[in-house]
């Protein structure tokens, strides 16, 4: 090749350079924006290939998509991503966090409370009750519900004026006889879940009727609790709390006949099945 020839050839690769520049600035400042994240290094290499490209005389369109293959190839490379997915899409917008959906559904709340034309048949946490309710303990309900508050007693040790009295046993009545319970020995924990709830309450309160103190410091298990030291009873009442009363009156059926019309459980191996 003479030199005339080979300096034409240059300063026609000049004129191409010199005209690509301005294209060759917007794209490398695109690529350096999106791929920021991903470290200078990716910024760099991204520019030196579209610099050599242009050198060489590719065409911008060329260049634009050599350059956006490059950045994806080294998306891939840091965030492990699997061919053909494109991280540069835009991704979703993230859930707002937990205490903005509370405040969320407490308005809500709060709109509904507002609305007159709102009917709520029953309270919401009725269904989740239903649910943590062993069977024994819905006869238990149905039994305060039906007869009213039951009597309890506490065997204390009795002390002069009541001081320093220690408390031998404590919650002893006879409800889970009265409900009819298949376990009797559970009925201390079958209370205490629907103390829990907030069906029931320990109420300081004695009931009215003597007769039904007399009956309970008579069972078995309350004298031989009074014969472990010298001791005295403590007369209280287990009663259903105002909640207690709406979850029977929705949910619990008092007729037996309404109970027997409903469908019998199907056995657990049918279940199972």
């Amino acid at each position: 090749m003479d030199e005339a020839s080979y300096n034409g050839r240059r300063e026609r690769l000049d004129v191409s350079l010199l005209r690509a520049t301005p294209t060759l600035a917007r794209l490398a400042a695109g690529a350096s924006v999106r791929t920021a994240q991903w470290g200078l290094a990716t910024s760099v290499r991204v520019g030196t290939r579209m610099i050599r490209a242009a050198a060489a005389g590719e065409p911008p369109a060329q260049l634009m998509a050599d350059a956006s293959g490059e950045v994806r190839d080294y998306v891939r490379h840091f965030l492990d991503e699997p061919n053909g997915s494109d991280p540069l899409a835009a991704e979703p917008a993230p859930p707002p966090p937990p205490d903005v959906r509370l405040r969320e559904r407490g308005a809500e709340l709060l709109a509904q409370s507002a609305d007159v034309d709102y009917d709520e048949p029953a309270h919401p946490a009725f269904e989740l009750i239903l649910e943590q309710l062993a069977p024994d303990e819905a006869r238990i309900l149905r039994l305060l519900c039906s007869s009213g508050p039951q009597a309890a007693v506490d065997v204390r040790e009795a002390k002069p004026l009541g001081i320093t009295a220690q408390l031998i046993q404590g919650g002893m009545t006879m409800i889970g006889t009265e409900s009819g319970v298949r376990w009797i020995d559970r009925v201390p924990a079958y209370l205490n879940n629907l103390e829990r709830l907030g069906l029931i309450w320990f109420s300081r309160e004695p009931l009215e009727d003597p007769l039904r103190y007399q009956v309970l410091e008579a069972q078995p298990e309350v004298l031989t609790a009074m014969g472990r030291a010298r001791s005295k009873t403590v007369r209280r009442s287990i009663r259903l709390t105002p909640f207690g009363e709406d979850f029977c009156d929705v949910c619990l059926p008092m007729n037996t006949a309404e109970i027997d019309a409903l469908d019998p459980p199907e056995p657990v191996a049918d279940r199972l099945d």
